[in-house]
């Protein structure tokens, strides 16, 4: 969901390969001797007796919730993106690095502690209820949502088995009081690639809208679908693109580069821990005029397609500063369904550059308000809504101009009149 921009603006990047999940779990667990691990696991060991024996509250006071808390503390504390994850958050993790989930597929955000619709996803039990945008989820299943109540425990409350039912409380600006529906769970399909069509003479436009385990194939489908429609440049939209898998972003690069080119390559704490992503195809890279669109929340896997195609002079980068989230999580499966996303490398560019913190900057920069950046995501999660009319009755506003799209579909266009008046030089 789209409120993974806030919660998870940097995205998650599966950078290196679990194979060495073992071993580093092995020695977090103490199975090789060291002094140091040993000494300083005996003085936590010895502060949980402490506070086990001694806390006012023994409920609150038990070593498997000391345990965790102790976990989440000691790794959340060292970057933004390390993260303990119990059970249930892991389980959450799996289905959005899968690209499906079960619930009513509506997206929501947080705003000033209340939980908002953006929009209903097309098609959906969200959609079909009747869930317009700007509808606050106030209730799920009869009990109210508490202050202060984190975005991940909404979408756990919402989501669930399909084919079980829930209650949805609601709030609708301009209504009297909140009402209640009930809607039936299903498996929400979400597709990373939307909104694939022919932009002016010839130009194909692709949306990008996360990078999951599906997101490569669909890349490629898409692309021979616009090629077999005679296109001779190409946007690609990575705007509000928050990441997700390494390999995916590799996937999508590749066909715009040789055999064995490199397209990224990750650095962990030792020199050794170098490991290099090359494009696979045996075929000739597709050599047309591209350009790529980001914004401040195109984050990580989406920095990495970004980086190497502009590295690598194949793309004009148009719109706004990346948000530069340039380190790498490996996921590492614990015990009892428990994860552990712990930050292992950074990333860098094929010239060698790294973008951590400092986000990629575009070659024509356009700036947008944050009133056009709100009305322009909407307009992209939702361009199955063609008529202006139509949109300006279901959310509330006429679509407005997408200057961004514009000073790309205009690079473009001076690309190709440029290599045209080039080409005509070279025959006469």
């Amino acid at each position: 969901m789209l409120k993974r921009i806030l919660t998870l603006a940097a995205g998650v990047v599966l950078g290196l390969g679990l194979a060495f999940a073992g071993l580093r779990a092995s020695l977090a667990w103490g199975l090789f001797p060291d002094r140091d691990l040993n000494r300083s696991s005996a003085y936590v060991k010895e502060v949980l007796h402490l506070v086990n024996e001694n806390y006012v509250d023994p409920n609150a006071a038990n070593y498997d919730q000391l345990a965790k808390s102790a976990i989440h503390g000691m790794v959340e504390t060292l970057d933004p993106h390390s993260e303990f994850l119990e059970s249930k958050e892991y389980s959450v993790l799996e289905e959005e690095l899968s690209g499906d989930f079960s619930g009513i597929g509506v997206q929501v955000e947080m705003r000033k502690g209340s939980v908002v619709v953006i929009a209903p996803i097309a098609g959906s039990p969200g959609e079909r209820a009747g869930i317009l945008r700007g509808d606050e989820i106030v209730r799920v299943d009869g009990k109210p949502l508490e202050k202060g109540i984190t975005m991940d425990r909404v979408i756990e409350r919402l989501r669930g088995k399909p084919g079980t039912l829930v209650a949805v409380g609601l709030s609708r600006p301009g209504a009297s009081k909140s009402f209640e529906i009930t809607l039936r769970r299903e498996v929400i399909k979400q597709t990373s690639v939307r909104d694939v069509r022919v932009l002016a003479p010839h130009t194909g436009y692709l949306q990008l809208t996360e990078f999951s385990e599906h997101t490569g194939e669909e890349f490629t489908e898409a692309l021979n679908q616009l090629l077999k429609q005679g296109v001779d440049s190409l946007v690609i939209d990575l705007r509000g693109n928050p990441g997700g898998l390494l390999d995916a972003a590799v996937e999508v690069a590749e066909p715009f580069f040789k055999k064995n080119e490199l397209i990224v390559y990750t650095q962990g704490r030792k020199p050794e821990d170098r490991e290099d992503y090359r494009a696979n195809d045996d075929g000739d890279p597709l050599v047309v005029p591209v350009a790529v669109l980001i914004n401040a929340t195109s984050a990580s896997a989406a920095e990495v397609v970004t980086g190497a195609l502009k590295d690598t002079g194949r793309a004009v980068v148009v719109g706004e500063r990346s948000f530069g989230k340039g380190s790498v999580q490996s996921i590492f499966k614990l015990k009892n369904g428990d994860g552990l996303r712990l930050t292992t490398a950074r990333y860098f560019t094929p010239g060698g550059v790294s973008i951590h913190e400092k986000g990629i900057a575009p070659q024509v920069e356009v700036v947008m308000t944050p009133e056009e950046d709100s009305k322009l995501r909407l307009q992209r999660l939702r361009s199955d809504v063609k008529d202006p009319r139509d949109f300006k009755e279901q959310f509330g506003f006429t679509p407005i101009e997408d200057r961004q799209l514009q000073a790309a579909l205009d690079v473009l266009k001076g690309v190709n009149l440029f290599e045209a008046g080039r080409t005509a030089a070279a025959t006469r």
